[in-house]
């Protein structure tokens, strides 16, 4: 990257955040602190009003804005395909503000890169695993969770578990989304159960944001909960084997994966899997969905799990 184009990066990068560190912009442009501040100061000489606070950072005064940007052929290329994305692992909310967003980048392109996004569009695809619709949940909060987590306010969710169809109503504090294995889960502070939980947002069945608001600096932030969940405990662990059916094995090669799948191995008429596996009782509940179509091998404890939710669903229905 020459000089000009460096410096233009810079000016961009700086008008994106509040207060931008040096060492951060060193870091995203791979340059040392030293010329940092050299840049810095030409873009000041330049007649560009970057404000410097000691030992916090860069930052622009208000009022000052760019021209409009231009994209580069490459730049629109991979807009374009983050529109693609959000088409399939977005919710209806996100995918209205990303087209919405996208309509005010074609229009400031230059004709030819225009043509040129015209010509590709139609080139590239995003395919997911086909899902069952969900009807009775409108997966549409992707929005409104984002400007609660920003905001620091209090949610208030009618939310229903995979394995529990009756709803509860909660109030939580939203701290952060994460997309895994084409979902996308909310993780907040559950104040009816005093406890982090992780709550997928196509399962909410409505949701309200609250005036109330809460502390951030009183919570976990998102990366600290996920580096939790990482680093659990050795004794937290369980290995479970099972041997599964070859045609149940065959509607399983996404979500086997989600369960803590380590190894596959072939066996007559189907395959010895084996996980390690942090919460048994959600595994048994996942082992319930493949019928006789799966046998635990081990642990007994996850065998006696099955057996208890069996008897539970036998008494709720009356056939105990």
């Amino acid at each position: 990257m020459n000089r000009i184009d460096r410096l233009t990066a810079i000016l961009v990068h700086l008008q994106s955040k509040k207060i931008v560190k040096a060492a951060e912009i060193a870091d995203r442009f791979s340059m040392s602190l030293r010329t940092v501040y050299r840049d810095v100061k030409a873009l000041q000489e330049a007649g560009v009003p970057i404000g410097a606070e000691a030992g916090t950072g860069y930052y622009i005064v208000d009022g000052y804005h760019l021209p409009p940007v231009m994209f580069s052929e490459q730049e629109a290329a991979a807009l374009l395909t983050g529109e693609k994305m959000m088409e399939q692992f977005g919710d209806e909310s996100i995918r209205q503000q990303f087209t919405s967003a996208m309509q005010k980048i074609r229009a400031v392109l230059r004709g030819k890169d225009k043509d040129f996004l015209e010509n590709l569009e139609a080139q590239i695809a995003v395919l997911k695993p086909a899902n069952p619709q969900q009807d009775d949940f409108p997966n549409r909060f992707l929005t409104p969770l984002q400007q609660a987590i920003a905001r620091q306010q209090v949610v208030q969710l009618d939310y229903s578990t995979v394995m529990e169809s009756n709803e509860s109503r909660r109030a939580v504090e939203p701290i952060g989304l994460f997309l895994s294995q084409h979902r996308w889960h909310l993780i907040a502070w559950c104040r009816l159960r005093q406890d982090y939980r992780d709550f997928r947002a196509d399962r909410i069945k409505s949701m309200r944001v609250l005036e109330e608001t809460f502390t951030r600096e009183s919570r976990m932030s998102l990366q600290e909960y996920l580096e939790a969940q990482k680093s659990q405990p050795d004794d937290m662990q369980h290995l479970v084997i099972v041997h599964m059916r070859k045609d149940v094995a065959q509607h399983m090669q996404t979500i086997k994966l989600h369960h803590g799948l380590l190894t596959e191995a072939p066996i007559e008429d189907g395959f010895e899997m084996t996980f390690l596996v942090g919460c048994l009782d959600h595994f048994a509940g996942w082992m319930m969905t493949c019928g006789r179509g799966v046998k635990i091998i081990s642990p007994v404890e996850l065998t006696q799990l099955v057996r208890k939710r069996v008897a539970e669903l036998q008494e709720h229905h009356g056939m105990a």
